[in-house]
């Protein structure tokens, strides 16, 4: 299960207690204060990594929490420090607060840390609180509380490109006979119910795709899977519309890049600053001359744009390595 959208509450350990004790030895009839310092709450730490691809680990977590610190103890003995809670969560997690999502961190690479409730300072012991003024203090300092930071944990994949089309445009045929990915395919809406990558390689290069989740008109707006799937996007340095040019499911080719276009700009205008090209797929399907013509018609749209295109066949594998090539060139820019 892909899980992208998370709200937790962390709490850090609360500081173990000062001791307020006094030395009691055979002889030494006036023993001085001698109580130890309570330990240091646990805190709790993300760390991000990218061995993990999901927030599924903490769907069922609503409250984590790190351990208290332990108690000082006479003979000047230190109570033991809380255990820190540390949690590993996906390259390309942000922390917002909750409920105002606000942005609080962002995970952007793997090896990130912030800790997001740190543990309460231990209590100091009678020991310390002894003066020239007060030689037998029978008081000690309390272990402060931790923290309690309830958050929103939201995964935006990081990719190099993102897929961006109808559904059954053939996103996912298309990743998986170009990287080692192997999404679910089948012949109806929404197959992809949670983005993919894959990781495409030309020689010792690689570069990483996102297959986003089919997308349809008022998506921006939370029709079909909506903004479950236009956040991915945000995170992707290009984007590939992907057009079934068989027209098929819809022969208005044009109209479906206008609309996909128009989704991304409703969603986040700055999505559209981002470079992009369109693939034209199912070019084996194209038999007469009413698609050439809807073809024709998106092409000098593109042209008359300076809009990039391609035409490919992803079933039958036509013109992949000319994609793969054009893919490593925006990779270089």
């Amino acid at each position: 299960m892909f899980i992208d959208r998370v709200v937790v509450e962390f709490s850090s350990g609360k500081g173990g207690n000062g001791c307020a004790s006094f030395r009691r030895e055979k002889f030494i009839t006036k023993g001085g204060p001698n109580g130890g310092d309570g330990g240091k709450g646990g805190s709790v730490i993300l760390v991000s990594t990218d061995n993990n691809s999901s927030l599924l680990d903490l769907k069922n977590r609503h409250k984590v929490r790190a351990e208290d610190g332990k108690n000082g103890m006479s003979s000047n003995k230190k109570g033991k420090n809380g255990e820190d809670e540390i949690i590993y969560i996906p390259a390309g997690t942000i922390i917002k607060s909750y409920p105002d999502e606000r942005i609080m961190f962002d995970f952007d690479k793997e090896g990130m840390e912030l800790e997001i409730a740190k543990g309460g300072r231990g209590g100091l012991g009678n020991a310390h609180f002894k003066s020239s003024t007060n030689r037998t203090p029978k008081f000690s300092q309390e272990g402060e509380n931790g923290e309690i930071q309830k958050v929103l944990l939201e995964l935006k994949l990081i990719a190099f490109a993102g897929l961006v089309g109808l559904p059954n445009s053939g996103k996912s045929t298309l990743i998986s006979k170009i990287s080692g990915a192997k999404p679910k395919i089948a012949n109806y809406p929404f197959t992809t119910l949670h983005p993919n990558l894959g990781v495409v390689y030309r020689g010792f290069e690689s570069l990483v795709l996102a297959d986003i989740p089919g997308i349809i008109e008022g998506a921006s707006d939370g029709e079909g899977m909506g903004l479950e799937f236009l956040r991915h996007i945000e995170r992707n340095k290009l984007l590939v519309f992907m057009i079934d040019a068989s027209g098929f499911e819809n022969p208005e080719i044009l109209k479906i890049f206008l609309m996909l276009r128009n989704e991304l700009i409703t969603y986040s205008p700055e999505l559209l600053e981002k470079k992009y090209f369109i693939i034209l797929n199912k070019l084996d399907l194209v038999v007469n001359e009413e698609q050439k013509l809807k073809i024709k018609e998106l092409t000098d749209y593109c042209e008359k744009n300076d809009i990039e295109y391609i035409n490919i066949s992803a079933i039958k594998g036509d013109n992949l390595n000319l994609l793969k090539d054009k893919l490593f060139d925006y990779y270089k820019m």
